[in-house]
């Protein structure tokens, strides 16, 4: 238990008269309370401003302050103090702890500084103990003792720091070096001392070390403040990084001791500073930086970076006069084994094409990560065309090898665009989009090869930006229809079933079929409001008919991949069902077997979500992707589409006829429904029916139409078409 601790009397027997200062009331009247607890004459101050007040109005013995105050602070509450009552202590109580603002406190004559939260106790006894100095030093020797009590602060501190202090002489010779830098960079203090602070300086900062302290208007009120590079002893790891902070003393008035430690006594003292290890922090500058300019995976630089050095190889190319290529690299069948394999093999594979790339460079060259499976290169100080040609050939021959993936051994090639500056562009956006421009020429004529870029591709190019151009606009003058294609039981023809599918009402070029712009709006992102506008008129159109007498009637929609893999996928696609006031149960959405397998475990958990919901789910075009019993079993689907080109092959002793025997078995095993897609001739509709597939669509019940000719069909038997349109 702590001794009681009472107000100390000064000689005129009254009790010690304490200002007691902080900018934060409940603080403030909890520590007034505790020392009118002791007996002590406590005044309040809330804040800076107000203190300065009182101290002008009365005398006290003792002020006890906080440093961090809006508009007047403690440093300049302190200043005020020793201008108009020197005779009057100064106790520090403060949440700032930092070496710079403890430092700086006891330099404008602090006697303690006690760190909050602070202990009741320790704070009484601090108090005690120096209104008892100071009743010692006001009858006797005032300034020794202060020096005294602020010299042992002050040693204490240094000795405790966790950073490297330091003094300098006139010549920049340590004089005084604290323990610390044993620790942080394997010195012995006293092996420093008396020796130039450039013999730890890495020789790259030498001249900004030396300048530093020899700049102007270095103070201890404004101290120099710089980051160097230290080295460190007996080690050839790399240096470490330190911020140091600096500024010249007066050695007739620092305070020193023969007792200081680190080999010297500091009475040659000129200047006095601390150095802080901030490599960690420059360590993760460094990789923020690395992040921002390069692609993490191939640790290749990335777009914006490539862009940089493309500018700046532009710059010097026409000042010499010299020609540069710019080349656009896709590669060819990655995403066959990103969907297949999965994207941890993807990613494998693409850090193994990229290290055969590598092999391929000149020193100079740039090869850049651009995004997905594309890749730029940039070839500057070319001489002809032959030089990228033969780059190209290079790079072309260097992934033809197969890459060995686990327990896999997977192909992939790669389309090059050639663009050369200045003749095939003299900016960077020019260059990069006619080198891409080139690279699908390449993918046109079967891939696997390279092109240069020349003007007539920027025809078929203006041709595709024309189509974007008009598919944007289609959305907005909502050009788009969708017309149904009946799903019928194959035993009562019977409609059992809508497929949704669009078409677009071009203005100029007529009714235009998906194969025709939906591998636009996939490349241009559109496909996810396409979609939406479908969905939306199909559930409108589907739901009269289910109110007004077909209540069985189902509604069947494709949905592309960037829907299915949007995180609010569910959540989005039952808003517009609610919208609508359309029943789940009668929604069956269609997606293929490689949006499961991109993202097993995601889609797995949105498909449940939806089958809990009552929405009926469907695998399209299934037998032509990754088919696996294992999925199947595990997921809730409940039809099997079967695409139309085995349909179609569906001839005596014919393979697929073999293929549709084993769907049908398999969905029968798994209980599953089956709808066989592309049914044109009586002979296939004769033979499923054989099989027992019961539900079929096709142009042998007709093509797709629009909802008006659906609504006189439904309630009619549905029978052989004689119309001679194009099978859809």
């Amino acid at each position: 238990m702590a001794p009681e601790v009472t107000a100390q009397h000064f000689s005129n027997g009254l009790a010690a008269r304490i200002l007691v200062v902080d900018d934060e009331p409940r603080l403030l009247d909890t520590l007034a309370k505790l020392l009118r607890s002791r007996g002590y004459e406590v005044t309040e101050a809330h804040g800076g401003k107000r203190a300065c007040a009182l101290i002008d109005a009365q005398r006290f013995d003792l002020a006890l302050l906080d440093l961090r105050m809006p508009e007047v602070d403690g440093f300049d509450v302190m200043a005020h103090l020793t201008n108009v009552q020197p005779d009057c202590g100064a106790i520090v109580v403060s949440g700032e702890s930092s070496f710079s603002a403890v430092s700086r406190a006891l330099r404008r004559g602090a006697l303690d500084y006690i760190r909050k939260p602070f202990d009741p106790d320790e704070l009484l006894t601090t108090v005690a103990s120096v209104t008892s100095k100071q009743s010692l030093l006001k009858a006797h020797e005032h300034v020794q003792l202060r020096l005294e009590k602020s010299e042992a602060l002050h040693r204490y501190i240094v000795n405790s720091s966790p950073d490297i202090v330091f003094m300098l002489d006139d010549n920049g010779r340590f004089c005084f070096v604290n323990s610390k830098v044993e620790s942080l960079l394997g010195y012995q203090p006293g092996e420093l001392c008396d020796r130039h602070f450039r013999h730890i300086l890495d020789d790259r900062d030498i001249a900004r070390g030396m300048y530093a302290l020899n700049g102007p208007n270095i103070s201890a009120d404004n101290p120099r403040t710089l980051e160097v590079r230290l080295k460190t002893r007996g080690s050839r790891r790399a240096t470490r990084h330190f911020e140091i902070t600096a500024f010249p003393i007066d050695p007739q008035t620092w305070p020193h001791s023969d007792a200081t430690r680190g080999g010297g006594s500091g009475k040659s003292a000129r200047y006095y500073g601390t150095a802080r290890d901030v490599t960690e922090r420059k360590e993760a500058e460094a990789f923020i930086n690395f992040q921002a300019y390069h692609d993490l995976l191939t640790r290749l630089p990335n777009r914006a970076l490539f862009k940089d050095r493309l500018e700046l190889a532009i710059t010097q190319a026409r000042r010499s006069g010299q020609k540069l290529a710019v080349m656009f690299l896709d590669l060819d069948r990655f995403k066959v084994v990103n969907d297949t394999l999965g994207h941890a093999m993807g990613d494998r594979l693409l850090q193994a094409v990229t290290h055969r790339l590598e092999g391929c460079l000149r020193k100079g060259d740039t090869l850049s990560r651009f995004g997905g499976d594309e890749f730029t290169l940039l070839l500057p100080s070319i001489h002809t065309h032959e030089d990228a040609r033969l780059i190209a050939k290079k790079l072309i021959n260097a992934l033809r090898a197969p890459f060995q993936l686990g327990e896999h051994e997977v192909f992939v090639g790669v389309s090059i665009g050639i663009a050369i500056y200045p003749d095939a562009g003299q900016s960077m956006d020019q260059l990069i989009q006619n080198a891409d421009i080139a690279m699908y020429h390449v993918k046109a004529k079967g891939k696997d090869g390279y092109r240069f870029f020349s003007e007539s591709m920027s025809i078929d190019s203006a041709n595709r930006l024309n189509l974007e151009r008009d598919l944007r606009l289609a959305l907005e003058r909502d050009e788009l229809r969708v017309f149904y294609q009946p799903q019928v039981c194959s035993t009562t023809n019977r409609i059992v079933g809508l497929e949704a599918l669009v078409r677009w009402q071009h203005p100029e070029r007529g009714l235009l079929y998906p194969r025709d712009f939906l591998p636009l709006a996939e490349e241009t992102r559109l496909i996810g409001q396409l979609s939406e506008r479908v969905l939306d008129q199909a559930c409108q159109d589907v739901g009269l008919w289910i109110r007004s007498g077909y209540p069985d009637l189902r509604l069947a929609v494709n949905l592309s991949p960037v829907q299915v893999e949007h995180p609010k996928f569910v959540e989005t696609l039952m808003e517009r069902v609610k919208a609508h006031d359309f029943p789940a149960g009668n929604l069956e959405i269609e997606i293929t077997e490689n949006v499961i397998m991109n993202d097993l475990e995601q889609i797995s958990q949105k498909l449940r979500e939806l089958a809990d919901l009552g929405v009926r789910i469907a695998i399209d075009d299934f037998g032509t992707g990754y088919s696996s019993l294992n999925y199947l079993h595990r997921l809730p689907i409940h039809t099997l589409k079967v695409d139309q080109s085995f349909v179609k092959a569906i001839r005596s002793g014919d393979d697929g006829a073999c293929i549709v025997n084993a769907i049908v078995a398999m969905a029968h095993g798994l209980k599953l429904e089956i709808v066989a897609e592309g049914v044109e001739t009586d002979e296939q509709l004769s033979y499923l029916r054989s099989l027992g597939c019961h539900q079929v669509q096709g142009f042998f019940y007709g093509p797709a139409r629009p909802a008006a000719h659906i609504s006189r069909t439904l309630g009619q038997p549905t029978t052989k078409a004689t119309t001679t349109q194009p099978a859809i």
